[in-house]
């Protein structure tokens, strides 16, 4: 079959028909998904019943695979449910129950709620990310998505001016430390030490600028942290309206993709602690950082 992509919404995110995720793609498929993702940013295909190293495996078509590591709150093998190349993003513990109400994990998994984008607090963010639904929830829980191009666009002069050469820092001492959870240990503030991104971004195909926001930025460099939190959260607000956003609900076995260099995403509530919802996600590895680093 041949690959094709249909339009969800008037900027950005596309359904993708005319792939078979359990089957090794060819480079055609390859390009075909890359091209579609450098239009759409996000893309949806759905009815794909795959295992995790077939996820594994059609992931790495698009790059280095990023590994959870020191990023995640689960930092030892007893803890971990899946294998080290996935981030668990499921609500289910090692015994595949759903966390207690208030289980450490459970809470600073909160932070997916916010908006954010994944791994901007890694001095080289991360590229693309793909989820995988293998149990979904009855009702809530969808993906939210946010068009970061057209928020730019949508910006007036006097603001892209302003922020053109802004840095910022970010880390999951900032999107944690929002919800009121402060409850770290030495090793995990030293594991989430911040980085600095660029508050504009350029694609590196496609040459559109973007913003680059997150719940995990906490400072701009060189401005006053209150100033700096006022202003990321005006254009958050501002970036985040309905006519920038597409919200996924979830099918049973849809695997959805999106760039972290062109949009914002956030998952919405739904009861985790009755229901459960085996999500699983493989995320490609950025190629350079956005910015030097401070020494």
């Amino acid at each position: 079959m041949t690959v094709s992509i249909r339009p969800l919404h008037p900027m950005f995110c596309g359904e993708v028909d005319g792939v078979d995720l359990t089957c090794a793609l060819t480079q055609e498929e390859v390009a075909a998904i890359e091209a579609g993702m450098d239009e759409y940013a996000v893309l949806v295909f759905h009815d794909q019943n795959i295992t995790d190293e077939q996820q594994l495996d059609f992931s790495r078509n698009f790059g280095t695979l990023e590994l959870p590591g020191a990023a995640s709150n689960i930092t030892k093998t007893k803890d971990r449910r899946l294998r080290a190349e996935l981030a668990d993003v499921s609500n289910l513990n090692r015994d595949h129950k759903p966390f207690d109400r208030d289980d450490r994990h459970r809470m600073f998994n909160l932070g997916n709620r916010l908006w954010h984008s994944d791994s901007s607090f890694r001095a080289v963010p991360a590229k693309y990310s793909l989820l995988s639904g293998r149990i979904v929830s009855k009702s809530g829980g969808n993906t939210e998505f946010a068009d970061m191009r057209a928020a730019y666009n949508a910006l007036d002069d006097r603001t892209k001016a302003e922020i053109e050469d802004l840095v910022c820092e970010h880390s999951l001492l900032y999107s944690r430390g929002k919800l009121g959870f402060d409850a770290l240990s030495e090793e995990e503030i030293a594991n989430f030490k911040p980085v600095r991104q660029k508050l504009v971004r350029t694609h590196p195909v496609t040459g559109r600028k973007s913003l680059y926001l997150s719940a995990h930025i906490g400072k701009i460099i060189g401005w006053p942290t209150p100033e700096a939190r006022v202003l990321i959260q005006d254009l958050t607000e501002d970036a985040t309206r309905p006519e920038f956003v597409h919200s996924h609900k979830w099918r049973q076995y849809d695997l959805v993709m999106w760039d972290n260099r062109q949009v914002m995403h956030r998952v919405r509530r739904f009861d985790d602690v009755a229901e459960v919802r085996d999500m699983r996600r493989t995320t490609i590895a950025g190629e350079e950082m956005t910015v030097e680093q401070a020494a």
